[in-house]
């Protein structure tokens, strides 16, 4: 299985959650280089409303 973890030159968003009583963790690359990591339901639940509203996807509506 390819490593999903993001990096500067591959930003992203990577969720895991491998079964229902592991806290999930998550790892957020920006482009913009932003980093931030989460572990816990919704501390993750957190990052990712986060990211999504100001990294990532957000910084494509904005610049167009």
């Amino acid at each position: 299985m390819a490593d999903l973890t993001p990096t500067p030159d591959r930003p992203g968003l990577h969720v895991t959650k491998p079964d229902p009583s592991t806290p999930a963790t998550a790892t957020a690359v920006c482009h913009c280089g932003a980093t931030a990591t989460a572990t816990g339901d919704n501390q993750v639940r957190a990052l990712v409303e986060g990211y999504t509203n100001h990294h990532g996807p957000a910084h494509h509506r904005m610049s167009r």
